[in-house]
């Protein structure tokens, strides 16, 4: 069996020298019972017997052999008969027993889990935290902890100050493994100030000197964890690091493989906490017969330290690994130099001089990487080192990598008013464009364009052979772009082209190769795991990571975090279609600048969105793409500036794009019909994207109620300034929203404060929580003169791209006419998008209060209220706010109401008025609770206008 060999035929053989009273013997028969009792569940159960039996043995090594056997056998005919010897066990006398069956219950939890919480097994495991014995604690709490991650919001691990105190008191005593099953459970819990922090702390210090690495890097984690709240002025918190260093300084005394793990866990330590380990510079340079993998993470660890106390050291170290046979180690120290330099700005004349050094030596990859690393210093620092140039060109003719070759490409070009053959330079590489990559190719493209730009006359057909190259005879998409966008620039605009090409560049700094901070805080909750080895987080790496949950430090869990998805189930009979799930703004790619401004048609439905890119593409190019590919022989006629579809997308609160001009837009964009033309006409069906509405089973999700007319008295806020003049370029946008007879209304105020004629409007939104868009062009059917102002109301729909924003009710908003494109973001009340079916059946809201989640309530005052309860409900009623039923407890009107959003979303709310009280209390209830905030604010705005 152990070799491979199938000797499942012995099956019922082996069975019957189960009744053996030697123990070695029945250890042998149960582990071939464990192999083989899949393959032969019928066989299997003639041995249910004897395990019952042997689960009452006097022996408890016997007792604990049967359950935790049983708990092997994954048969589930065997696993009913499990119950009754398990609970036995879990209750026994001897420890042994009570250990292995915790264990156990966990087993049968993975086979059946129905079975294991119908038997009231969960309940005695939460009792063992309490037992007497430590292992018997450990096990229970490493049972929970395995399920609880199956189930992440079952809340099984239920962490208070008294458990807490148990488990401390139990890690004293138990074995190593069982302390590390109970510190792992520490680390997930959070204390409720600091005081509590430091006492736990102060009890897991003596951990930090225990002999096993595991229990060392599961202390270290729970104290990383505690130390976020202890304030730093504290001395404890001075002490606490020193105590730190110590152990993790031990680890590296290991076998390579444990110090390799060791050095994964304190580079992501050394990232949120250097000063614990600023003074153990030493311990991380290179031995001679470190394994690579070592050395590179020590080479890591050591830039991460680097400071201008150590800074000489650490370069002379450097140096030295620079002269080292392993090419891979000797590239890493060269651009740990580079690293050094950009990190400690009085260390970089040293560097640069290190890196000069190491160029005159003329090893090839020696060279290659030093060049790669100058670029990056002369970023950092500019107009400082460029006399090293000369020093760099003489090495031209020895880079053959794509990085280092690209890197010289871009000193040339960026520093080429410096070089005086630099023309002849990057000609040279232009004999071989096409067999470059393309990396070194669109820096080639760059480069000759900088050139250009700066030596005019000298180069004009270096450029033109450049663009050809890139425009004419290449298939790759990107080189194809760059080199339409810089033909149509320099063609047309030379000025705007030096404004862009030879833009001031930012300054890099070394925090480029630091771990994003959210993803470091769960990694840190994870120090000891794979998670810490990958430096990746579990739900990367575990297979069906569903149950797999996202850690955070406390005290540094922002209130931005995202609201986990309504639950969108519903009673019966409220709405057949679940609430729409608004997508988080992360997950969409759009933003102003691919809006299309072209103003929609006035009949029939509106058309089938496409996807953002497309119609950034479609906007911004005019006449379509068939414009700019359409004659390939010479320079567009068109100046173009857009983002490519690659562009990262900008942040979606306040955008400040680049200024367009009419032409750049298209020339007559408001009222245009040709606009996009070399598109064709839309899909008839366009592929489900994001953007695009769900037809089928979600239609009613954007329904805009059934058309019933609005009862008088609706709320509309007051008009506000949206686009002051001095923004507009004169032009002032002054609004609000309303509701009327079913239909959202944006109306606005448009005033001309400038000297000229204002013509040829369009309006466009970004996306948005619940998909609002234009149902119409923006009817502006005059000139707008100076000084003149003029009403316009423009209807709205629900069917428009959807986008969670931050507010929810905020909406950005693009508005262009023949001066610019002008961008503005308003607020708008959530009111306007309750629909007029909001009333609910008496019975259906009972079943649908019972049966939304008391987390999902939230609680507000309205104050200053000086209204009757009927009064309220009338009022509330005209802006949709229905009330279903109302009763009188103790003098206190409590009104029960309901209303639905235009995407389904229904919200209930209870509303209690206390006679002569002006302060009203309102509790709300949703699937979708991010809502509750925007839905009180129209409450209280409702109440008081």
């Amino acid at each position: 069996m152990t070799v491979g060999k199938d000797v499942s035929a012995l099956f019922p053989d082996v069975v019957n020298c189960m009744q053996t009273d030697n123990l070695e013997l029945k250890k042998l028969v149960y582990l071939y019972l464990m192999n083989y009792a899949k393959s032969q569940p019928d066989m299997a159960i003639m041995a249910v017997n004897t395990f019952v039996k042997d689960c009452e043995d006097p022996n408890p090594l016997i007792r604990a052999l049967a359950v935790r056997t049983m708990g092997c056998i994954r048969v589930d005919k065997i696993t009913e008969y499990l119950c009754e010897p398990l609970r036995k066990c879990l209750k026994d006398e001897d420890p042994y027993v009570r250990k292995t069956a915790a264990v156990c219950v966990a087993k049968l939890h993975d086979i059946n889990a129905q079975l294991v919480e119908d038997q009231g097994f969960l309940d005695t495991l939460k009792d063992l935290i309490s037992d007497s014995n430590p292992m018997v604690v450990a096990n229970a709490v490493a049972a929970l902890s395995e399920i609880a991650e199956s189930h992440p919001n079952s809340n099984l691990l239920d962490l208070n100050p008294q458990t807490i105190n148990k488990l401390l008191t139990a890690l004293n005593e138990c074995t190593e493994w069982g302390q590390i099953f109970i510190l792992d459970c520490l680390a997930n819990y959070t204390p409720r100030d600091d005081r509590e922090s430091q006492s736990i702390c102060e009890r897991v210090t003596p951990r930090l000197s225990h002999a096993n690495s595991a229990v060392v890097l599961s202390a270290v984690k729970v104290l990383m964890k505690f130390m976020e709240m202890l304030p730093k002025d504290l001395d404890y918190y001075g002490t606490l690091l020193k105590k730190l260093a110590p152990p993790l300084v031990t680890l590296l005394s290991a076998e390579p493989e444990l110090q390799y793990v060791a050095l994964r866990n304190i580079n992501l330590i050394v990232q949120r906490r250097p000063e614990i380990l600023k003074h153990e510079m030493k311990v991380f340079f290179v031995k001679y017969n470190d394994p690579i993998y070592v050395k590179l993470e020590k080479l890591d660890i050591m830039i991460r330290l680097a400071s201008q106390a150590n800074i000489a050291q650490v370069l002379a170290e450097l140096k030295e690994y620079a002269t080292e046979v392993d090419v891979d180690f000797v590239r890493k120290a060269v651009r740990a130099i580079g690293r050094c330099a950009i990190k400690v700005e009085q260390s970089a004349e040293r560097c640069v001089s290190t890196l000069l050094d190491l160029i005159q030596t003329k090893v090839n990859y020696v060279v290659q990487e030093a060049i790669v690393v100058i670029k990056d210093i002369f970023r950092k620092y500019p107009n400082k080192y460029e006399s090293v140039i000369a020093t760099l060109c003489e090495n031209l003719d020895s880079l053959d990598e794509p990085e280092a070759r690209a890197a010289m490409i871009w000193i040339v070009g960026e520093y080429a008013e410096r070089i005086d053959n630099a023309d002849e330079l990057l000609e040279s590489f232009l004999e071989g464009f096409h067999d470059e990559s393309t990396q070194v190719q669109l820096q080639l493209l760059t480069a000759i364009v900088k050139l250009f730009l700066k030596k005019p006359t000298e180069t004009q057909e270096l450029v033109q052979q450049v663009l050809s190259l890139a425009t004419q005879d290449s298939d790759n998409p990107d080189l194809r772009d760059r080199g339409y966008i810089y033909w149509r620039l320099l063609s047309t605009d030379p000025v705007a082209a030096k404004e862009v090409v030879l833009a001031e560049k930012p300054l890099i700094s070394e925090e480029t190769d630091l771990i994003e901070p959210t993803l470091l805080e769960e990694l840190i909750c994870h120090i000891g795991t794979l998670a810490s080895v990958y430096h990746k987080p579990p739900s990367a790496f575990v297979e069906g990571s569903r149950g797999v949950q996202h850690k955070r430090l406390p005290g540094s869990a922002g209130s931005g975090e995202s609201v986990e998805s309504p639950d969108t189930g519903s009673a019966a009979g409220v709405s057949d279609a679940p609430p729409a799930v608004i997508p988080s703004q992360g997950d969409l790619l759009g933003d102003l600048l691919n809006l299309d401004l072209t103003p929609p048609t006035t009949t029939g439905p509106p058309p089938p969105a496409t996807s953002g890119m497309q119609l950034g593409a479609m906007d911004l190019l005019g006449g379509g793409l068939d414009s700019l590919m359409g004659d390939e022989s010479e320079p567009p006629p068109i100046p173009l500036r857009t983002d490519t579809p690659q562009s990262p997308q900008i942040p979606h609160q306040s955008p400040s794009p680049p200024d367009y001009s009419p032409t750049e837009l298209g020339g007559d964009l408001g009222g245009s019909s040709t606009m996009g033309a070399g598109f064709g006409a839309p899909p008839a069906a366009p592929a489900a994207s994001f953007s695009a509405p769900v037809s089928g089973g979600l239609d009613d999700l954007f329904d805009l109620g059934g058309g019933v007319g609005m009862p008088m008295g609706a709320y509309s806020p007051p008009k506000t300034v949206w686009l002051p003049a001095m923004k507009g370029k004169g032009l002032e946008i002054s609004g609000t929203f309303a509701r009327r007879a079913g239909v959202i209304q944006m109306e606005m105020t448009l005033t001309n404060k400038a000297m000229s004629i204002m013509t040829d409007f369009a309006i466009q939104f970004n996306r948005n929580s619940f998909g609002l868009a234009p149902a119409g062009p923006l009817q502006v059917l005059t000139p707008l003169s100076p000084n003149q102002s003029i009403e316009v109301t423009l209807p709205l729909n629900t069917v428009g791209p959807v986008m969670k924003m931050d507010p929810l009710n905020n909406l950005q908003v693009a508005v262009k006419n023949n001066i610019d494109v002008f961008y503005f973001s308003c607020q708008y009340p959530i009111s306007m998008l309750f629909v007029e079916d909001g009333k609910m059946e008496r019975q259906v809201f009972l079943a649908t209060w019972k049966d939304i989640s008391n987390d999902n309530e939230a609680q507000f005052q309205i104050k200053d209220c000086h209204l009757s309860s009927d009064a309220a409900s009338n009022k509330l009623q005209g802006s949709n706010i229905f009330t279903i039923a109302k009763r009188t407890v103790d003098g206190q009107d409590m009104l029960y109401q309901s209303t639905k959003l235009s995407n389904g979303i229904w919200v209930l709310a209870e509303l209690r008025v206390q006679t002569g009280n002006p302060t009203f209390t309102v509790c709300l209830k949703c699937r979708a609770p991010e809502v509750s905030q925007c839905v009180f604010q129209s409450y209280d705005a409702v109440l008081k206008n």
